[in-house]
């Protein structure tokens, strides 16, 4: 693995700094890479941040990695993905459709992140990634770059900044970005390990209940990811502990037919984790800007999204092929300065984010309303008879310049 730790007390002058070694960064590291621009990677944890579950990756977000060179080597681990059936909590079937009957192109599988990392890691030469580099203060240098102040004393100045340091990321409130948003609903989410194969077609499963929804789908042959979906009128504290979560897991889901409290009971305790769902409206002229100087946003530091079209990691692998072009342009064939390349990212990337943002957004909010009513409603007219899913698969469609 491509790694090194951070030196206490040292100065050094980097070209480029990526902020954060998560799915955004990485991916932004390797499509730099592959247009002939070496960057740095700034990380604040110790080693690769490989906790978490899975991340369930459209064909967006596999052409995506495909053009980065590691679509193959990810694909050959992981089922596809065929369809999706939504049941009652009561185990009745309200819509079901396979993927290819209403986009032949259409590709669904579900990628562990800690194999997604790791393999983005691989990619890049000896030393790229930085660990143990928590910044601590970020300010503008008198030569138009940007000096990065470490936790440990050291500083970097950096011509260019990318910052894909997250839903919390310093750098978007340094830029005047807002706190991401609670919606009104967290997740549980988890693993559930078959060591002799698990018992699933490979199709994605939601169960709708009353302010409760859960999904399942397998991501291998002995794996099956899982999350459940509640109201909560606060985030609430932290919770890690495996026992409270498995028992509030169950306590949500305990009177559902369904294969759910199997998956849930053969989740090993490591495996639990709960999050506040958030997201960022980017409202035009009301949010700031992309970049600002040689500073730029990727992924959930610009963009935080709810994950109920499953866009959020998609999008920051789209931003990472994106940015690379835009870089290219100004780095090597100095067609434009950096600075509108960085323009020309946010207004390229903008329209296509900020209404996804919402329809995650809207899409959640309705799958969680409690109304007995519109629960009823929702079940037996909306979905069987209302809802048509091919466009809901329209966001999928995404094109952009080969990086090579």
């Amino acid at each position: 693995m491509s790694m090194a730790n951070a030196e206490s007390g040292v100065s050094r002058n980097v070209d480029i700094a990526i902020l954060g070694a998560g799915i955004a960064g990485l991916a932004t590291a390797v499509s730099l890479q592959r247009v002939g621009i070496e960057s740095v990677v700034l990380e604040q944890a110790e080693s690769l941040r490989t906790g978490g579950t899975s991340i369930t990756l459209f064909k967006n977000g596999w052409k995506v990695l495909d053009a980065i060179g590691v679509g193959n080597q990810l694909r050959s681990q992981y089922l596809d993905i065929q369809g999706m059936v939504v049941k009652s909590e009561d185990g009745k079937e309200l819509r079901s459709f396979r993927f290819e009957d209403e986009d032949e192109s259409q590709e669904v599988r579900a990628v562990e992140r800690r194999m997604l990392l790791e393999t983005l890691a691989n990619q890049l030469p000896p030393n790229t990634i930085s660990f143990s580099s928590k910044i601590k203060n970020i300010e503008k240098s008198d030569n138009d770059g940007t000096v990065l102040k470490l936790e440990d004393d050291s500083q970097i100045s950096a011509k260019i900044v990318i910052a894909c340091d997250g839903t919390r990321s310093p750098v978007a409130k340094w830029m005047g970005f807002p706190d991401a948003n609670y919606v009104g609903h967290c997740a549980i989410r988890g693993i559930g390990f078959y060591p002799d194969g698990q018992p699933l077609e490979p199709k994605v499963s939601y169960v709708y209940g009353r302010g409760v929804r859960a999904g399942y789908l397998p991501i291998s042959s002995t794996k099956v990811y899982w999350f459940v979906c509640f109201n909560s009128p606060s985030p609430g504290p932290k919770i890690t502990d495996p026992s409270i979560l498995r028992q509030e897991t169950n306590k949500l889901v305990q009177n559902w037919s369904s294969d759910l409290l199997e998956i849930i009971k053969a989740t090993p305790d490591d495996m639990f984790i709960r999050t506040p769902l958030v997201d960022r409206w980017l409202w035009p002229g009301v949010s700031p800007p992309a970049s600002t100087g040689n500073v730029v946003l990727v992924g959930d530091a610009w963009h935080p999204m709810t994950p109920n079209l499953g866009q959020g990691g998609c999008c920051a692998l789209e931003d990472s092929v994106v940015l690379a072009k835009k870089l290219e342009q100004a780095l090597k064939f100095r067609t434009i300065s950096v600075k509108d390349a960085f323009r020309s990212y946010g207004s390229e990337r903008w329209p296509r984010i900020f209404p996804l943002t919402i329809r995650a957004n809207l899409v959640g909010a309705l799958l969680q309303l409690d109304n007995p009513l519109v629960c009823y409603l929702r079940n037996n007219f909306i979905l069987p008879k209302l809802v048509r899913l091919g466009p809901m698969l329209e966001h999928t469609n995404f094109e952009f310049e080969p990086l090579v």
